[in-house]
């Protein structure tokens, strides 16, 4: 059943959406283009729930029920920061569609990190720069479409700066768009690819182009059998329901995408060899094992070039790392450079190596070695801890570093 919803858009304003499909089912998130509404999506949401999609169709700001800010507030920078505070509201990382001016929206927004905050992208009759007198006359077709009398959208958002230099913005982000992209557009399309759309096109990493033969500008209504027949197909095969499984001899990369499901902390493991060198190296294997006495347990690799010396050591440190730590997580995970010359650290109380500010320090004693496969299971008992509870921890899922969302 159709419901309306509404989120917290940037500034405090008020965004209104359609909901619709089973909240459990993966979620597609539908922007509509400059002069439209949540509504020309109506037939392609429709499918898209019985094809066993959870469907959201948003206003943008200044269209349809969505609130029209009464100082004019349409920068593209305002509608970009619109979806990003929308998807931190959605319980789960949507496939986002997005025609014109929503794709100009959904690709800025999704330059930074955007496997954090998308599933997919789909982009449709995107221009990548903009033609005032083309714009002007999807303007005027858009305007003949709808009743006048209806407002449906605030016409100031057709006088909206910052959108000049549009072209060069999306071809330098582009690049960052590492999620799975399809570029559909109509063949027929008022708005011709040109030099910069083919930039743009060979600049996405993970891209599939679709040109729908006999559409128009708005290849949403214009042929929206053939619209939806690419879009299912894409999202069957980039975004399918049934959830992957691995078995017993499976490959095991389909494991380790699932153990990668789990969101971690990031630890540095620390010790001295026996002629007082500090290695380490990075794993987030760690949790905590008992408060009495208090022990706490890391996983190495068995192959690891610091594994020998912390299966021997008397003591190791353990070092949470807090997000201003990245680097350092990242040199400690690599290969063939002095990790702890470009590493602020110190000796702690029992002589192991701990890197400043982090966010815990953990100095252990040796506990216990137990085998586990290709790692090995160091249970340490803890001596010392040191901690700094105002810092925020450095996170990992699927193998991307990630961050606290505080909604």
């Amino acid at each position: 059943m159709v419901t309306t919803v509404s989120f917290k858009g940037f500034g405090g304003v008020r965004l209104e959406a359609e909901v619709d499909g089973d909240v459990d089912d993966p979620a597609v998130l539908l922007l509509h283009g400059a002069g439209q509404t949540r509504h020309v999506w109506r037939e392609v949401a429709e499918a898209l729930v019985q094809s066993g999609r959870h469907v959201v169709s948003l206003d943008l700001r200044g269209h349809g029920g969505s609130e029209w800010p009464a100082d004019g507030s349409y920068e593209l920078s305002d509608h970009v920061e619109d979806l990003r505070a929308v998807l931190a509201q959605m319980a789960s990382r949507p496939v986002i569609v997005a025609a014109t001016l929503g794709g100009w929206i959904a690709t800025i927004a999704l330059a930074n990190d955007p496997a954090a905050l998308a599933a997919a992208l789909v982009l449709v009759d995107m221009p990548v720069e903009t033609d005032p007198d083309v714009a002007r006359q999807v303007a005027d077709r858009l305007r003949d479409r709808h009743d006048p009398g209806a407002r449906q959208w605030d016409e100031r958002t057709l006088q909206s700066s910052g959108i000049a230099g549009v072209a060069g913005t999306l071809i330098e982000v582009a690049p960052s768009l590492t999620l799975p992209t399809l570029v559909l557009r109509g063949a027929l399309s008022w708005i011709q690819r040109s030099a910069r759309s083919v930039a743009f096109d060979a600049a996405l990493p993970n891209v599939e182009l679709v040109e729908v033969a006999d559409a128009d500008l708005l290849v949403v209504t214009d042929r929206t059998e053939a619209f939806l027949a690419y879009l299912l197909d894409f999202l069957d095969r980039r975004q399918p329901r049934a959830a992957s499984e691995f078995r017993a001899g499976s490959d095991a990369r389909t494991l380790r995408d699932a153990m990668g499901c789990f969101a971690t902390g990031i630890t540095v493991v620390t010790a001295l060899t026996s002629y007082d060198v500090p290695i380490g190296l990075t794993a987030n294997s760690f949790t905590s094992v008992s408060l009495s006495p208090p022990l706490l347990l890391v996983c190495i690799a068995n192959g690891a070039g610091s594994a020998p010396t912390l299966r021997e050591a008397s003591h190791f440190g353990v070092n949470v790392l807090q997000t201003g730590q990245q680097q350092a997580s990242s040199r400690f995970a690599g290969k063939g450079e002095d990790r702890f010359a470009g590493t602020a650290w110190a000796p702690g109380e029992t002589g192991v190596p701990l890197l400043n500010a982090s966010l815990i320090s953990f100095e252990c004693r040796r506990h216990a070695v137990h085998e586990g496969g290709d790692h090995f299971i160091l249970v340490g008992e803890v001596v010392r801890a040191q901690f700094e509870p105002r810092r925020d921890p450095l996170l990992y899922f699927r193998g991307k570093y990630r961050r606290l969302h505080f909604g």
